[in-house]
């Protein structure tokens, strides 16, 4: 297969959703990657699974769904727009907006529950029907509750019975005694779900559903449709909470809930029981040895093949890129989760395709990351939109300058634009400051921070940035979009030269070896000198060590350049060393002038840089105020 040279126009690595990767991708095969996640939300030891945008929560939920998944029923619960939208004007008088929500959710988890033991005692156990299933078939059908029912229908009549207690339960041998004259809304609404729940418990109980089979499973994803930062929308999903922890202490074990939610969203919810629920939560976090587990079996699924990882990683894919392994350059540049490392790792296989290379080459891979860091970046602010919609508008404090920021230097940047910020986003204006910013930032995954040895990314169990922690490096998936591919935003150093003629090498000897040395090669020697001194301090400063590299390099090349035209010099050459020398003490100024804009402002290296850029100046003007060069020596 892959000698055929066809590899590449077959290679997938499928859809960016779960929703179509089932039906028209390659979850449809059994490409499912069971994670600890999966695993703990299908014992039950989870029931709350929590995660970023394209973490592959909508994959565990579908996966629970499926035949192969859960071993008992399971009902999956979505709600779109117009149902969130009906829940979130849902309230009743005397009860939080909170406990209201809860209610509503309890209702539809409850008819939910009642078609599931209507049918289950029909299909399984046959002609004996106790009378708690024959009450909960009635009450489905007085209160036209129909199985196939579209769940915004079911809302609705949930909301008109809860409020209006038009709710029948005769059913249950319960008239409208249940709605006591005075009773405010929410109580009377609390009543008529717990004799409802109290029919559902009871027909689970005599079937012995607990402990004859695996429970009903509710599944609900998607909460975020429809999600605003206003109260209401909170206490839909704080109700959703409320209402599925009810649910499992309610039915005796016979059916639980499992919710998906966005981190964000999740971390935004401020509700008085929220300490109840660390123990149901868990995090879907991705390693890159999970991340390559999950391509490798894809490729496999889309060629039809049992690739090895050296097939996918080093025939499919170059090896390396960029002088680094492909795994580590492709992981390196997206942020943890299946959909990010699906879509760059497709975004390789088109470049390939378009460029007909099979394999994919090292410029398709490359050509790919730039393509997939603008996506990326606008990704970014459209998924943060409702929490940080000024998000965007941080973005120029990045853009063009090195990937490594400082504290300071962020502070500095923000506060140049601190003001527009605020009258563009006034309802932020209290979160809008440097600290605040950096916990955002961090949180989102756009900056990591320096620790110990490290740049941490957000994820995980890891600490956000404590004070004292001042060195920040923009993500690598942003930097390209950015224009901050190096470290630090340092020019290259490009001296200048004038002259490229050849004069007598007598005057040129005289004036080094003879009476004195000359002016030309003492300013040459006070660069070359400035370069040493600058270089031997280096090692001492308490610069990020990439950014170090990078500043000694420079150096290097201004002192290999000084040595190169003092030869010239030497050998007869005609050199304008005026020029060169202010090339060099202008360079190093607008060293310390960058290391200053990235934070290094107190740092005694970006002092020295400045006080050798003056020192170099000064010994120009003794040259060129003393005569011109050598041959003021005869």
């Amino acid at each position: 297969m892959l000698e055929d040279h066809s590899a590449v126009s077959q290679l997938s690595f499928g859809k960016d959703d779960a929703e179509s990767d089932i039906t028209v991708g390659l979850l449809s095969s059994a490409v499912f990657q069971e994670t600890y996640a999966y695993r703990e939300a299908l014992s039950g030891r989870k029931s709350l699974i929590i995660g970023r945008k394209g973490a592959g929560k909508s994959a565990i939920c579908q996966q629970l769904g499926s035949a192969g998944g859960h071993p008992g029923p399971t009902a999956m619960i979505t709600p779109d727009d117009a149902t969130s939208n009906e829940i979130r004007r849902f309230e009743l008088v005397g009860v939080t907006d909170d406990t209201a929500k809860s209610l509503i959710w309890r209702y539809l988890f409850a008819v939910q529950a009642a078609h599931d033991v209507v049918t289950h005692a029909r299909t399984s156990h046959g002609r004996r029907t106790p009378g708690s299933v024959r009450a909960l078939r009635k009450f489905l059908e007085t209160n036209g509750e129909a199985a196939d029912e579209r769940l915004y229908d079911r809302l609705r009549r949930g909301v008109q019975g809860l409020q209006s207690a038009s709710l029948s339960l005769k059913a249950f041998g319960v008239e409208a005694a249940v709605d006591v004259a005075g009773t405010p809304e929410g109580a009377r609404a609390d009543r008529q779900l717990g004799v409802l729940e109290r029919g559902v418990a009871l027909a689970l109980e005599e079937l012995g559903c607990a402990t004859e089979h695996a429970p009903l499973l509710f599944l609900v994803d998607k909460v975020d449709q429809g999600w605003t930062i206003d109260p209401d929308s909170h206490s839909l999903v704080t109700g959703l909470l409320l209402a599925a922890k009810h649910v499992t202490g309610q039915y005796g074990g016979a059916v639980r809930c499992v919710l998906f939610v966005r981190a964000d969203i999740y971390d935004s919810l401020r509700f008085s029981d929220a300490d109840k629920f660390r123990s149901d939560e868990l995090r879907i976090s991705w390693t890159q040895e999970g991340l390559e587990g999950m391509a490798l079996a894809r490729a496999r699924a889309s060629l039809k093949v049992n690739l090895t990882p050296e097939q996918l990683w080093g025939q499919l894919f170059p090896s390396e890129v960029s002088g680094e392994p492909i795994t580590a350059y492709v992981f390196r540049r997206s942020l943890p989760r299946p959909r990010d490392a699906i879509q760059f790792l497709n975004l390789c296989r088109d470049a390939a395709h378009e460029r007909g290379n099979d394999p994919i080459a090292e410029g398709d891979v490359i050509a790919a990351t730039d393509k997939f860091s603008a996506w990326k970046l606008d990704d970014l602010a459209t998924e943060y939109r409702v929490n940080h919609p000024y998000l965007e508008s941080l973005y120029p404090m990045f853009e063009n300058t090195g990937y490594i920021v400082m504290r300071q230097a962020l502070e500095t940047r923000f506060h140049a634009r601190a003001e527009q910020l605020r009258q563009e986003f006034p309802d932020y204006a209290d979160n809008l400051t440097p600290t605040g910013l950096i916990s955002v930032l961090y949180g989102i995954g756009f900056l990591g921070v320096k620790r110990g040895n490290n740049v941490v990314y957000a994820g995980g169990p890891k600490a956000p940035p404590q004070p004292g922690e001042d060195e920040f490096h923009v993500h690598p998936c942003f930097r390209p979009a950015l224009g901050s591919q190096g470290p630090v935003e340092l020019t290259a150093y490009s001296p200048t030269r004038v002259g490229n003629h050849t004069r007598a090498a007598t005057g040129s000897i005289a004036s080094d070896v003879g009476l004195g040395v000359s002016r030309d090669v003492q300013l040459l020697n006070q660069v070359i000198q400035s370069c040493e001194r600058l270089l031997r301090r280096l090692p001492r400063a308490a610069l990020p060590e990439s950014i170090g590299v990078e500043v000694h390099s420079q150096v290097s090349h201004v002192l290999g350049d000084a040595r190169a035209v003092l030869e010239e010099l030497r050998a007869g050459s005609a050199v304008d060393v005026s020029r060169h020398a202010l090339a060099a003490s202008g360079y190093f100024d607008r060293i310390a002038v960058q290391l200053s804009d990235h934070g290094f402002q107190p740092e005694p290296i970006t002092r020295a840089f400045a006080d050798e850029a003056r020192l170099l100046v000064r010994a120009v003007g003794g040259a060129v105020g003393g005569g011109s060069g050598s041959s003021s020596s005869h």
